[in-house]
């Protein structure tokens, strides 16, 4: 099986990572701790959570499913940045919330360190330096191993790194933006930078919350059990009428080349330039079953001149940047474009 390198870190990275924003909403944990053993008996190594998903409890699952032997299989991967209190530092890239944060992610994770500490927004508030300077200390008392950010735009990314290389400051090994058919905006500046300056990525949403699996009907309304109906909000609002116009367009194309949509959605993202392994975020472990061989798949040059028909590079017809808090731009309706 391949492993990609991450980054200039040197580190081993199978092609395809577990996601874990659904364990305990709605995955049960006992389910959950086995997608956890079924991904690392596929190859899987890197884990991806947050603090912040269930509030902490995605983070207690894996702690759990990581004791029974398994830890130093795992590349495990957390984040810091959104409010872990109702207190006014509770939150944000400070280095009093860092250093909080972290010690309270290490302590549910059950581990002495985390390997892949993420940013998991940036924080116009604070200087990257004291960010970052955070963040080494951090790494210099062993409880991080690299760090990066998530869902950061390019400029900002580039400015972390010049921080880094001006006062000698850990470097950022990785970047985690939301990347699929239907939002391909990152490849404009962000891939380009990834590319050229040695960062891995680690693409989130790659089957754009199943609408390139076919799963949102053309009449609107939202299946039972997606995200967009059991979380709504900024998840309803991804789900547009191009988007899924194009969804469908989509998978009769998967039908045509004899591949499961949800597959070649998976495959689409981690066969593009610059990719580490896209995140898969499963609700059940079929669905878990359904994509872990996409790792062994190529993706052929006409399915990805067919891919490039429905949505051209660098555009989008569904924003999944939606949760940035910092994307001003708007998608624009059928009727404006």
């Amino acid at each position: 099986m391949e492993y990609r390198v991450l980054g200039r870190s040197g580190l081993r990275i199978f092609p395809l990572a577990l996601g874990t924003d659904n364990f305990a909403n709605p995955t049960p944990p006992t389910e959950c701790v086995r997608m956890v053993h079924r991904a690392l008996d596929a190859g899987v190594n890197l884990i991806d959570t947050s603090n912040s998903y269930m509030s902490g409890e995605s983070e207690r699952i894996i702690g759990r499913a990581l004791q029974m032997g398994r830890r130093d299989q795992a590349i495990l991967a957390t984040k810091v940045y959104y409010p872990t209190g109702s207190g006014p530092n509770e939150r944000g890239n400070t280095r009093w919330h860092i250093i909080r944060a972290c010690e309270d992610s290490l302590r549910r994770l059950g581990t002495d360190h985390i390997d892949l500490y993420q940013l998991h927004r940036p924080d116009f508030e604070v200087h990257v330096e004291e960010t970052l300077s955070a963040l080494t200390d951090l790494v210099r008392s062993g409880k991080v191993r690299y760090i990066g950010s998530s869902t950061w735009p390019a400029w900002k990314v580039m400015e972390g790194l010049m921080w880094s290389e001006l006062k000698g400051l850990s470097r950022f090994v990785s970047e985690q933006p939301p990347y699929n058919l239907l939002d391909r905006r990152i490849e404009n500046e962000l891939i380009p930078l990834c590319i050229s300056h040695g960062l891995g990525l680690f693409p989130w949403s790659p089957l754009a919350m199943g609408m390139l699996a076919g799963r949102y009907p053309e009449s609107g309304e939202h299946p039972h059990e997606s995200r967009a109906a059991l979380r709504g909000g900024i998840y309803a609002e991804r789900v547009t009428p191009r988007a899924i116009v194009a969804g469908h367009r989509f998978t009769r194309l998967a039908i045509d080349l004899q591949i499961p949509p949800a597959q070649l959605a998976l495959l689409w993202v981690k066969d593009q330039p610059g990719i580490t392994a896209p995140i898969i975020g499963p609700r059940t472990l079929e669905q878990l079953d359904h994509l872990l061989p996409v790792a062994g798949m190529k993706l052929a040059d006409e399915a990805r001149a067919a891919c490039d028909a429905l949505v051209p590079p660098g555009s989008a017809v569904a924003d999944f940047h939606n949760s940035s808090g910092w994307m001003k731009t708007k998608l624009m309706s059928p009727d404006m474009a």
